[in-house]
């Protein structure tokens, strides 16, 4: 079950900023609740526009990077890019070839493979890159920890470029020519939260604008709005007006690749954060995950159709393949999790023989959910296991890893998620260790997942022009998630209907008779087995949305949480 924490309105406050933004009590409420408190403030956030995007030289380290780059452009340099493997450093390597393109430059890209590779910037790639005659690398959504192999580069004559977002080490920068990063010291950009192909789409723009063709800028935030929800990056501030943009223009795109994607994931109308997060972004994700990563980079630079097509196909199928694996992985993985003895449950560890490395951080996700424990999912090869780790609100991960930091080959992440190397005779340690350090950190009630509810709203105010109200939010996503509301006094009309042996639609009525239809996605599983009968009188935890079927607009409410 699930703990509500429904939040407080000071009812005064929001009649004022209903009357003066002429809207209804509950979105002045929920501007308030989000931190637009001010007309201002509520207005800047209710109308998004490219006036919001900040001055890209107001990023550090712009200016030396963008004359190096120049430089380079005009003497004819060989420029490398060089990308992360997900879809922000793949969108991101997209966003600044283009860029280069424009202006004449000649260019490369390399993006690592994920198995053979690994993450960030690796010595033996820069090796070939310098035979191949590159004498300036750029980095997208890497690098900012890649201290030996920028002092490589460096000390055989390649200059190189960190674009990056991801926070700095402790012992400062490597010995690049420039670092641009929101999050490194010194750095008075005042947005923190760009994404990686963010911080790539601030250097085109400005070295568009130096060549006088900013008219050019708007046309990229299609692919870097892609690239910012993939990412899960807070859409407030600046990302918000980059994915409102973004998505506007997105039905409207001209780049083969981008129309090719949008076809096979089913994406042909009005775009929303939904069908980016769970459409296009698992096929773009799919690649890297699955091998193929530098397809996505083809894919978005094609100008054939049909090679779009095929390419398109490719990441499809790349998908599908992903989704039967990962499903095979969680099972088997929740499966052990749930043979692990009752006294070591306050942190998952699960391990398996060569489960497949690209999927075990998905694996990690979905139990650490289903559970609501922080969990690490291993996948043991010769000896070594490979580990991803994913966490839940109480408890910062990271911290935990340090705990018994001896144990790992190497590890790094976060407080929410996490990457280790461990050999398999110390996995067993690893699990009693972090179960201890778990339950030293975690209370009872942080053991129960949190519902944040936004409001209570009566029966009689959920209609579908509340939701077209609610639509001025979008669009959706970290930092700014679908309102969430509580309706009390409901009952039930009907025994719940089942809909793929999963998920759950409920005929609902409230004391006036007033008739409603909710869904409950994954219901089967979240009802915990609550007898939910006819005329057993709940409160709804629910997001109301409009569901168009055959031409006909009704009301639904998404449901959330139920309590009898």
């Amino acid at each position: 079950m699930k703990r509500w924490t429904i939040k407080k309105h000071n009812h005064d406050e929001v009649n004022l900023l209903a009357d003066a933004l002429k809207v209804s009590p509950i979105v002045a409420a929920l501007l308030i609740s989000r931190g637009h408190e001010t007309e201002e403030k509520a207005r800047q956030f209710l109308n998004p526009s490219i006036e919001h995007l900040h001055e890209p030289y107001l990023l550090k380290g712009m200016k030396a990077a963008v004359e190096r780059i120049t430089k380079a452009v005009e003497a004819g340099e060989k420029i490398l890019i060089w990308g992360d493997y997900d879809v922000d450093g793949t969108t991101g390597t997209v966003v600044v070839r283009k860029a280069l393109e424009i202006l004449g430059a000649t260019t490369g890209f390399h993006i690592p493979h994920r198995f053979t590779e690994g993450y960030g910037v690796n010595i033996d790639a820069l090796k070939k890159a310098k035979e191949r005659g590159y004498t300036l690398v750029v980095s997208v959504d890497c690098g900012i920890t890649a201290f030996e192999s920028i002092a490589w580069a460096k000390e055989n004559g390649m200059d190189f470029i960190v674009t990056d977002h991801h926070l700095p080490k402790e012992n400062g920068l490597p010995e690049a020519f420039a670092v641009v990063n929101p999050n490194q010291n010194g750095c008075e950009y005042p947005d923190k939260n760009l994404a990686g192909v963010g911080v790539a789409f601030k250097l085109a723009h400005v070295l568009l604008r130096e060549k006088g063709k900013e008219n050019l800028v708007k046309g990229f935030l299609k692919v870097v709005a892609i690239g910012t929800i993939a990412d899960v990056m807070k859409l407030t501030g600046e990302n918000r007006a980059i994915v409102a943009l973004g998505l506007k223009d997105l039905p409207k795109a001209h780049n083969y690749g981008l129309k090719a994607l949008m076809e096979v994931a089913d994406c042909t109308n009005e775009m929303t954060t939904y069908d980016i997060g769970f459409r296009l972004a698992p096929r773009i994700n799919a690649a890297g995950r699955m091998d193929a990563a530098r397809s996505v980079v083809e894919l978005l630079e094609t100008t054939d159709f049909d090679q779009a097509r095929s390419l398109a196909e490719m990441l499809n199928s790349r998908n599908r393949e992903r989704q039967k694996i990962q499903q095979e992985i969680t099972q088997q993985a929740f499966l052990s999790a749930l043979d692990s003895p009752l006294a070591a449950r306050n942190f998952v560890v699960v391990a398996g023989e060569n489960w497949h490395r690209g999927v075990i951080g998905l694996a990690a996700s979905k139990i650490a959910e289903k559970l609501y424990r922080p969990t690490i999912v291993l996948s043991i090869e010769n000896g070594v296991a490979h580990g991803s780790a994913r966490s839940i609100a109480g408890y910062h991960l990271l911290n935990g890893l340090d705990s018994c930091s001896e144990l790992f080959e190497q590890y790094g992440g976060h407080a929410a998620a996490a990457g280790m190397q461990i050999k398999t005779e110390n996995i067993e340690t690893l699990q009693a260790k972090l179960n201890e350090h778990a339950g030293e950190n975690l209370s009872s009630e942080d053991l129960i997942p949190e519902l944040k509810i936004d409001a209570i709203v009566s029966s009689q105010t959920l209609n579908l022009d509340l939701v077209q109200e609610l639509k001025r939010f979008e669009p959706f996503g970290m930092g700014n998630p679908k309102p969430r509301f509580v309706t009390k006094d409901l009952y039930l009309t009907h025994e719940p209907f089942v809909m793929k042996e999963k998920h759950l639609k409920l005929k609902l009525a409230d004391a006036s008779g007033k008739q409603f239809e909710a869904v409950w996605w994954d219901g089967v599983d979240k009802s915990n087995g609550q007898t939910l009968k006819p005329k057993t009188r709940i409160e709804l935890a629910h997001t109301p949305e409009a569901n168009t079927w055959n031409g006909n607009t009704r009301l639904q409410l998404v449901i959330e949480d139920i309590k009898i």
